[in-house]
């Protein structure tokens, strides 16, 4: 009795998973909570610039750039790889801009 082979497509998400893997662990070693902090940060700044295109969302980019540049300075110090550092720069650096406009439109506290 013949048995039909099954190969195993991975997913698109795995593929990008090990895609990211690959371009952020330069050095071949994975690094878990680095490359989680650096995602967090870019996460973070995104939120934190597009909503200081509205005023009436001061708080939430305040809050955002805030946790940002904090997520940003401790993934820096503890960061591996080059790629890691250059996701935390801009990560914190779009933070920044979401804090100050944020601080412009009102402040953390309304």
């Amino acid at each position: 009795m013949t048995q039909a082979a099954h190969h195993h497509r991975p997913s698109r998400f795995s593929r990008l998973t090990a895609a990211g893997e690959r371009v952020m662990n330069t050095d071949g070693r994975p690094h878990p909570v680095q490359n989680a902090l650096a995602g967090v940060t870019l996460l973070l700044g995104v939120i934190a610039l597009v909503t200081a295109a509205w005023p009436g969302l001061h708080v939430i980019s305040c809050w955002a750039g805030l946790a940002g540049i904090a997520a940003g300075g401790y993934g820096q110090m503890i960061s591996a790889t080059t790629a890691e550092r250059f996701v935390l720069v801009i990560g914190m650096g779009a933070a920044g801009v979401g804090l100050f406009l944020g601080i412009a439109h009102g402040g953390p506290f309304g």
